[in-house]
């Protein structure tokens, strides 16, 4: 899978491998620029460099003045190309330094395309289309003038509760891995500075994924092993694909905060690693370093972030204010303040700001009028979607049936479609699941619509404050009856529902975990009444993450996990439902029977009484410890086999590679994709091993009865870990055992060994 990831990137001009960051300009001409600079430039000037300020929070003075006085090096949401402009303006005309600005935005799943968010995205288990998707969101972010994106976010989540679970790939370090190198080649192409791309971020750095509870900004407690085996490696493949910028998170980790954990980011990221781009904090983490406990004063917290190795604040002018009198009385060397400025410079002499500040803003219209955007936004999702169930094989739906009832809460909202953190899509122009189903059948078919009850949040978002919403009347509960009676008369009335339910926007991402997996509001009441009237159903879900729907995996014929898809979300499901798309996609996470199963994952230890053991039951008297769907579980609409397992030889020696191969064959009528994947398990060694690590796939199509052989390598990469008992990482003698097929349950076996 590997070497044709890599050659297909080559080919699109696009390679992580390739991805470098002095192919522009050599580092003797960033070198030269930034010295001449950094000559004429005073303290306060330097630590403006190092000031990033949100555009839309007032702080007292006007952001054209902060410029003028080198007060501010980057601007963040800022997204009107004339904004950008007018600032870029003051900035190279009315500053002494002439020094451009840097504009940073959350570029996590499109810009004004919105496409699937991540969390799909690694669903494709498609690499070449995830880099495809977000050098397409980096196009139309460079034609607004955001040179810099906050994405990709790696941050491996295992607990479904925790709301960003949504803007990362899931559960697994070596799939989250592919995925981070991919986006960060999406982002920035073949160098840093190439044209139409933009300068990526990876964020945050690090464990933030495992706070206690899957309570968002809460604390994290990780054990080095846990760290440096699960948590670590997306990011490490991050910066081994050339991210210019790596993101700082909020959180404790292990009691000292991630913005001031010099372990984080210093031993590990510039020692071990050897990072040469810049570091930000996430919003406002430096302030709130005093918030924490950690730090006395904003003072002491401004020296404890700069002397770990944060490089720029963003957002709480913490550095603008604090930063000088340390310089001052000693306690930060003037020559660690140049050194945190030469990074901002230089990223901004390689990404061309100095020639090319400002932006054309007829060509940004033209970048957003191209087609191409919604087409692969269309692909996006349709490969992003996961098939969970199809009994008696309901889908795909015949697309001369009568008549269709579009049911839910969701199935008419444009916003809903696109997702969390979708704040410069072009809302208007989404497409709903009803506008998908009736583009798709026309005058043909009547597809009528019935909302059948709200979805609200409990508590409201920081992002009301920011961007408000219109208020509206919420629903009484007679109401909401009505409603849902409304919706069942109309599936009573029609050949078949499509019941579209899940999350709104706003109760997934940032700030939006949940104690619960149930479906929100009065959905599950909705879904039982709708399946009682005895009329085929097909359940589609509309999620951010993982939700409890054990009573629908009983009850419901056919059900279509469609995340949040983006923009062409609603076509993109309509060609699924009747069978232009034939489902692909295969979970990134683990699917819980309840709550009280969570955190879950697959790749767990086995300990006393492991549940592969003879006679084992469930951990739980009140329900099994299985998973409702295992990791990388999706059905299809045909039928695939995995046979002649092979491997090359059955012992290697520390640092050799095996050769895996095994034959996929589509023994159904449909062409369709398969997922096929490998998984290894060290039987013994000086810790105990996950019962099963993904360590390599391929996504394949195939026509019916043909078949391919897949072809996989194990290296000293797949076959190592970080031993908490050696404290080193080990690639020790031992046998293991090796799966291959569609999901982390495979059945295909075969032994093989490590020998000195």
């Amino acid at each position: 899978m590997r070497r044709i990831f890599a050659f297909a990137l080559f080919v699109t001009q696009a390679s992580f491998l390739v991805t470098r960051l002095d192919a522009q300009y050599t580092d003797q001409q960033v070198d030269k620029r930034v010295n001449a600079l950094l000559g004429r430039m005073t303290l306060e000037e330097k630590i403006g460099q190092l000031t990033q300020i949100f555009y839309m929070i007032p702080d007292g003075v006007k952001p054209e003045e902060r410029i003028r006085k080198g007060q501010v090096g980057s601007f963040l949401f800022v997204t009107d190309p004339a904004v950008v402009n007018r600032l870029q303006h003051v900035a190279m005309e009315e500053s002494r330094l002439r020094i451009p600005l840097l504009i940073g935005f959350d570029v996590v799943h499109g810009f004004h395309t919105i496409f699937p968010v991540p969390l799909a995205m690694a669903a494709t288990w498609d690499p070449i289309l995830v880099t495809r998707a977000q050098a397409a969101a980096a196009r139309e972010a460079d034609a607004a003038g955001t040179k810099w994106a906050f994405a990709p976010m790696v941050d491996i989540a295992r607990d479904p509760r925790w709301g960003r679970i949504v803007e990362g790939a899931g559960e697994d370090p070596f799939l989250g891995s592919v995925m981070a190198k991919a986006q960060v080649s999406g982002f920035q192409g073949p160098y840093l500075g190439s044209p139409g791309h933009v300068l990526a971020c990876v964020k945050h750095f690090a464990g933030y994924g495992a706070a206690e509870g899957g309570r968002d900004y809460d604390s994290v407690y990780l054990s080095e092993s846990s760290l440096r085996n699960v948590y670590l490696p997306p990011f490490r493949a991050a910066v081994d694909a050339g991210v210019g910028c790596v993101m700082s998170a909020y959180m404790d980790l292990n009691d000292v905060p991630a913005t001031g954990n010099r372990f984080l980011l210093r031993d590990i990221l510039r020692q071990e690693w050897g990072f040469q781009g810049f570091v930000v904090s996430d919003a406002f983490s430096i302030s709130d370093l005093v918030t924490h406990g950690f730090a006395s004063d904003p003072a002491d917290a401004t020296w404890r972030a700069f002397s770990a190795g944060v490089d720029m604040d963003m957002g709480s002018n913490t550095y603008l204010q604090n930063l000088p009198r340390l310089v001052e009385t000693g306690r930060v060397s003037r020559d660690a303040v140049d050194k945190a400025v030469r990074l901002l410079l230089a990223a901004k002499v390689r990404l061309g700001l100095f020639e090319h500040p400002y932006i054309d803003e007829s060509q940004t219209k033209v970048v957003f009028a191209d087609r191409a955007s919604r087409t692969l936004a269309r692909t996006a999702a349709a490969r992003s979607a996961v098939l969970l169930r199809n009994e008696n094989h309901l889908l795909p739906l015949s697309k001369t049936v009568a008549s269709v009832a579009v049911i839910g809460p969701l199935a008419n909202s444009q916003s809903d479609i696109e997702g969390p953190w979708s704040l410069a899509g072009d809302r208007a122009h989404a497409v709903t699941v009803l506008d998908g189903i009736r583009n798709k059948l026309g005058a043909a078919a009547k597809v009528e619509y019935a909302r059948g009850g709200e979805l609200r949040r409990v508590f409201p978002s920081f992002f009301d404050a920011l961007f408000p919403a219109p208020k509206e009347t919420p629903l009484t509960p007679a109401q909401a009856t009505g409603e849902i009676s409304d919706a069942v008369s109309l599936a009573a009335a029609s050949d078949v529902a499509v019941l579209v339910l899940g999350e709104t926007q706003k109760m997934s991402g940032e700030g939006a975990s949940v104690s619960s997996l149930d479906l929100p509001g009065r959905q599950q009441e909705l879904l039982k009444a709708v399946v009682n009237t005895g009329k085929p159903v097909v359940l589609v879900l509309i999620t951010g993450r993982p939700l409890d729907i054990s009573w629908a995996a009983e009850h419901v014929p056919a059900i279509l996990e469609a995340w949040f898809p983006g923009t062409e979300g609603g076509n993109a499901i309509a060609d699924l439902l009747f069978g232009d798309e034939n489902p692909g996609g295969k979970l990134p996470v683990t699917w819980p029977r309840s709550t009280g199963q969570v955190p879950i994952y697959y790749a767990h230890n086995l300990t006393h009484q492991p549940d592969t053991g003879k006679g084992f039951t469930s951990r739980y008297w009140d329900l099994p410890s299985s998973p409702l769907y295992p990791f990388g579980y999706g059905l299809s609409y045909t039928d695939f086999s995995f046979s002649n397992l092979k491997l090359a030889q059955t012992e290697v020696f520390p640092g050799q590679t095996l050769y895996v191969s095994v034959d996929v064959q589509n023994t159904g009528s449909r062409t369709g994709s398969e997922v096929a994947q490998l998984y290894i398990h060290q039987r013994s060694g000086s810790t105990s091993r996950p019962v099963r690590l993904l360590k390599d796939f391929e996504r394949v199509t195939l026509t019916p009865g043909e078949k391919k052989t897949v072809h996989f390598s194990l290296g000293k990469d797949e076959l190592s870990f970080w031993s908490s008992a050696e404290n080193k990482w080990v690639e020790e003698k031992a046998t293991f055992d090796l799966w291959t097929g569609a999901d982390s349950n495979a059945p295909l076996h075969a032994e093989f060994s490590v020998r000195e």
